[in-house]
């Protein structure tokens, strides 16, 4: 294929991965004030606030006339992106694909199937990792000073966490992938585990917006154990395939 037709082709996925996430934001439209709701709930809970006759938390405030507007959109853009994840992920695979072999392609249908739960469950455990993460951050506030929070910012913090979570927990599916495809073998895989245990660990020092130790722990550790299985799972692999060529011949 020309290199005009990659970016036609390239294009008309972004497009299908775009629209598919602006049909899903209309869901984190008309849940807006339930999803606010859950993401204030680490700092403040906004249902008792609103019982005990308060209109708000107190420490979290929207600054601005566009600026309700403006977060309404971004909580609809972002809940969309993680409800159409099986439409985008298939948009990626549907994109590489035709440069695959026949066998290539159906398994880059197994890491289309698997991707999508695994980054699910990355990203419900950056949601639960992400109380601890705020209590942690607070707890630095001087006793004599009051913290006020931008809701915007809290949503960039909390948008960066469960993102670096579900992206994250893609890394054992990538790693069978690569496995399956006869690219990496399941020896290479494990043979530089201390490489692979400092380049989690270093990964999660980066890109977790808190930097504390608790949320590393709780990140690096999980990939530890992924990175292990997906090692295993493809020393299976190999020895299957190494069994399928002794029947062949």
């Amino acid at each position: 294929m020309p290199l005009i037709e990659h970016f036609n082709e390239l294009r008309k996925r972004l497009f299908k991965s775009a629209l598919a996430i602006a049909a899903a934001s209309f869901v984190g439209w008309f849940a807006y004030e339930r999803i606010i709701n859950r993401l204030a709930s680490p700092i403040c809970d906004l249902q008792k606030a609103t019982a005990l006759g308060s209109d708000s938390c107190g420490v979290l405030y929207i600054n601005g006339v566009l600026g309700p507007i403006d977060l309404k959109f971004k909580i609809s853009i972002i809940i969309g992106a993680l409800i159409a994840a099986p439409i985008w992920l298939y948009q990626i695979w549907a994109f590489i694909s035709p440069g695959l072999h026949k066998r290539e392609r159906r398994n880059s249908i197994l890491f289309v199937v698997f991707a999508v739960p695994f980054f699910s469950i990355g990203v419900f455990a950056g949601y639960l990792v992400l109380p601890i993460a705020v209590d942690v951050l607070l707890s630095f506030t001087p006793n004599s000073l009051t913290n006020l929070v931008r809701f915007d910012d809290y949503l960039g913090f909390v948008t960066q966490l469960i993102f670096v979570f579900g992206i994250a927990f893609e890394l054992p599916v990538f790693l069978v992938a690569l496995n399956l495809a006869g690219i990496l073998s399941g020896r290479g895989i494990l043979k530089p585990w201390r490489y692979a245990i400092f380049a989690i660990t270093l990964f999660s020092a980066i890109f977790t917006p808190t930097g504390d130790p608790i949320t590393m722990f709780f990140l690096a550790v999980p990939l530890y154990l992924l990175y292990l299985a997906a090692g295993g799972i493809s020393l299976l692999v190999d020895r299957k395939r190494r069994l399928r060529e002794v029947v062949d011949e």
